[in-house]
């Protein structure tokens, strides 16, 4: 697919105007203060995996109206003091899979918490063990259009929710430093990463690679194809819905979360990403944190001849030095 998006020159300087509606902080400070008034964790099981090196544990959290999330949490073997903690969260269409499949950052020295997202788990990896009992208002069959229709009920609310809640969830960990506590995701995850950053004040860092719900309406506009496409399907047939749909997709707007967000950031892009088009992980990096009155450290890394893989294992290595280099000036 040939690069199809806003030249990069142009991306670097697209800083597009986002319509937020008037109640969006108070909207997700409603909604995060009723998921908040019990404690996160519920439980925590020892799994073996028959890995020597790392030790895990199956994690179930109360997320979006106390529900159960289920995470695996891991340690490197025989960690003795707190550790930073990486909560990741998966792609679209992904469960948390088994326990053994993401090594990258405990192997890096991290404490690891990989949240299961509700609802999903059936179209690739090996699955999930967190339904989402919600899901029965007006819309299609996909995560990206489960109640479209209104912002109380649309899937991306409790999902943002319960990653909000993974955060809470680890703090509360044995063998987690609760003070540097990092958010990281690629697509749909680096879209829940990017929100966390804009509703955790006091996250220690954010990585997001290939964001989804960044730019979202201009992204209906450029592609149909993954959850994008999916929306517009559904827009195909409901013809009247856009308003309402449009207005529900504000709430959940990366744009909007990561103007808002003050950790240190580090994003990554294919600039042929049909996708998540790269022109939404620009706007979302270049109204970063300018309603917050800081200058976080951020950067970021575009991939001129990829798509959605963007920079793969490339981008992966920048990110382990990267944050090696925030955590550690945040230390000292």
């Amino acid at each position: 697919m040939p690069a199809f998006d806003l030249p990069l020159t142009e991306l670097e300087r697209h800083r597009p105007d986002i319509a937020e509606p008037a109640d969006f902080d108070a909207f997700w400070t409603s909604t995060l203060k009723e998921a908040g008034q019990t404690d996160a964790v519920v439980s925590v099981r020892p799994v073996e995996t028959g890995l020597r090196l790392t030790q895990t544990w199956d994690v179930t959290f109360r997320g979006f109206a106390g529900d159960p999330v289920r995470a695996w949490f891991s340690l490197p073997a025989g960690a003795d003091e707190p550790l930073p903690a990486v909560v990741e969260f998966a792609g679209y269409g992904r469960g948390r899979g088994l326990p053994h499949e993401r090594l990258t950052w405990v192997n890096a020295g991290y404490a690891h918490l990989l949240m299961d997202n509700r609802g999903q788990g059936d179209q690739y990896g090996c699955g999930g063990d967190t339904p989402d009992p919600h899901a029965a208002a007006p819309g299609g069959p996909g995560p990206a259009v489960r109640g479209l229709l209104s912002a109380a009920d649309y899937h991306y609310r409790r999902l943002i929710t319960d990653a909000v809640r993974a955060v809470a969830a680890v703090r509360g960990l044995p063998g987690v430093d609760p003070g540097r506590t990092v958010a990281v995701g690629n697509s749909q995850g680096g879209g829940l990463a990017l929100a966390v950053a804009g509703l955790v004040p006091d996250l220690a860092a954010v990585l997001v690679t290939a964001p989804l719900l960044c730019g979202i309406r201009r992204a209906l506009d450029l592609t149909d194809v993954g959850p994008y496409g999916e929306i517009a399907a559904y827009l195909s047939v409901h013809r009247g819905a856009e308003h309402a749909a449009c207005r529900t997709l504000s709430y959940v707007e990366g744009v909007s979360f990561a103007r808002r967000a003050q950790a240190p950031a580090h994003f990554g892009v294919g600039l042929r990403d049909t996708v998540c088009p790269p022109s939404g992980t620009y706007a979302a990096f270049n109204r970063y944190a300018e309603l917050t009155g800081t200058d976080p450290r951020k950067e970021i890394h575009a991939y001129p001849f990829n798509g959605h893989e963007g920079g793969d294992a490339v981008q992966v290595r920048r990110q382990l030095d990267w944050l090696e280099a925030v955590l550690g000036e945040r230390r000292r």
